[in-house]
Parts: C-alpha cells; sequence; structure tokens
C-alpha cells in the first residue's frame, strides 16, 4: 500500500521528465524488497501557488513523500529511504547540478486501524505479492 507523493513547483515541468521519475521511484521502491508492486501508487502533482527562498521564480522544489502501513523495522525503513531517495537524486542529478533545485523525501508509516483498504488489483497483476 506505499503511497508515493510528489509535490513540484511547476517550473520543473520544462526541466525534468516527471512521468519518468514516477517510473523510476516506483521501480526503486519495488527494488527495496519491503514495498509490494500490486499496492504502489506513484503520483506527482504540481503546486499551482508556491514561494521559494527568497521567492526568485527560478527557484525549484520537489518534495516526496511515502506513506506505508506499519510493520516493517526502522531498519528496513532506512535503507528504502536511502535507496529511493538516491534514484531520486540520480534522476534529478542533472537539474540538481544546473540550476536552484531542492529536493527532498520522507517515509512515515500509516496506523493500519486508521486506514482500512480494499482492492482488486492483484487480480489483474498475475505473478505479484
Amino acid at each position: 500500500m506505499p503511497h508515493i507523493q510528489i509535490d513540484y513547483s511547476p517550473n520543473l515541468e520544462s526541466r525534468l521528465d516527471l512521468a519518468g521519475l514516477c517510473r523510476t521511484l516506483r521501480d526503486a521502491a519495488v527494488e527495496t524488497g519491503i514495498l509490494p508492486l500490486a499496492g504502489i501508487r506513484v503520483r506527482a502533482t504540481a503546486c499551482t501557488h508556491v514561494v521559494i527562498a527568497d521567492g526568485h521564480p527560478d527557484h525549484a522544489f520537489l518534495d516526496i513523500s511515502l506513506r506505508l502501513r506499519g510493520g516493517r523495522t526502522t531498519e528496513a525503513k532506512a535503507q528504502a529511504t536511502a535507496h529511493i531517495f538516491a534514484a531520486a537524486e540520480r534522476f534529478c542529478a542533472d537539474v540538481l547540478a544546473s540550476s536552484s533545485f531542492m529536493l527532498s523525501f520522507e517515509m512515515r508509516d500509516i496506523d493500519p486501524a486508521l486506514s482500512p483498504k480494499t482492492s482488486s488489483i492483484r487480480r489483474y497483476l498475475g505473478d505479484c505479492e
């Protein structure tokens, strides 16, 4: 059930392949071994109104938030965080090198008792956990 939400400044749309980033984060999440493909949802949303640092219009940001159901060890989550953030850094390397850009990531647990779920997607994925 991992949800990966990307919030970004709209001026990134001309500098970064956001659909490609979504796929990259999905792949990195699966590679961790603790985030099942069948539950992964990645979405990116441009933030319509932003002010970054001193307000210069060339500044850009991309904030990645990963929410997942509780139950994984702190060590496993830390390793997954490092792996996914490294993938994001690699993907964004050109933007980081060529412009004013802030990249951030946060992983946090969702309390399963307070987050009911239902899904039929596994029926359509074949051999997938």
